[in-house]
């Protein structure tokens, strides 16, 4: 069967900027520390996953129609406008570029939405025609695991690939409920809040109890404990915003088509690709 690789290039790269042991010059004196982890990781998820098609989707700048939706979405990233470049991961970015391009990986800076709906978009259109493998530690990708569908979590010797009974033993909920249990528990790292009182064993018990958001907030008149009723009642706007933000549907446009993305490990290394791309 035919496995398509989803990497979200942001998450990755973020990660190795700011998860080497040390700032990396090469001969030149130019910073390559997030180029040099980025394609080792990059190597060693398509070694471990062995895929027949690949995709690298970065975010790029621009609007992002759910700050229509809540002003304060993602407000507390940071602005690395404000820091010296090499400070910044994004000063590093072009190069992790040129490495995807040597190495012939399709990759592209989504112009429209965010990242997430495009990886949620290429699910949904081929789920049922390949396994996919998402790689990221994008917790809101839990929302599109099944049967076909799993997301990798990249740590080098202790990458963990999550299934249906990862989130079932994780959080004691199915995939399909995630996005219901994260609108009730928030997401901090999205500047997202959730319902006053409920942490993620009652946001769990909820969801075992109601099945989904929509009946919980339907019938919370029946949530036994007066305080998390109160809670929810009283924050039943908020959740169902979170809802819209959080929730991941078939609506973004594909940047390449399936065809477009196939792909075959020829055992190219990493100090191939950096002396490819002349950072060597």
């Amino acid at each position: 069967m035919e496995k398509l690789l989803i990497i979200d290039g942001m998450n990755l790269h973020f990660q190795m900027f700011f998860g080497m042991p040390s700032r990396i010059l090469n001969a030149n004196g130019k910073a390559i520390q997030a180029t040099l982890g980025f394609v080792g990781a990059f190597i060693r998820i398509i070694k471990k996953v062995n895929p027949t098609h690949i995709v690298v989707l970065f975010d790029g700048e621009h609007p992002n129609d759910r700050t229509e939706l809540f002003a304060e979405y993602k407000a507390n990233h940071a602005d690395y406008s404000k820091v010296p470049d090499y400070e910044s991961p994004f000063s590093q970015l072009r190069d992790v570029y040129d490495a995807l391009t040597f190495m012939n990986i399709r990759h592209v800076e989504v112009a429209e939405l965010e990242t997430d709906d495009v990886i949620a978009s290429y699910v949904h259109s081929f789920q049922n025609e390949c396994q996919i493998v998402i790689a990221s530690f994008d917790s809101d990708f839990f929302q599109l695991i099944n049967d076909n569908v799993n997301v990798l979590r990249y740590r080098g010797d202790n990458t963990v690939i999550c299934d249906t009974q990862y989130i079932q033993n994780k959080y004691g909920i199915l995939p399909c409920q995630y996005a219901d249990f994260k609108s009730l528990t928030g997401d901090s790292s999205d500047n997202i809040k959730g319902a006053k009182k409920v942490g993620i064993k009652t946001a769990a018990a909820l969801i075992n109890q109601f099945s989904n958001l929509e009946n919980v907030l339907n019938y919370a008149n029946k949530i036994e404990k007066p305080s998390i009723r109160d809670s929810i009642i009283s924050d039943s706007d908020l959740l169902q915003n979170n809802y819209k933000l959080i929730k991941l549907e078939n609506r973004a446009t594909l940047p390449f088509a399936f065809d477009e993305l196939s792909y075959t490990y020829n055992g190219i290394t990493t100090n191939e690709v950096l002396r490819g791309i002349g950072l060597r």
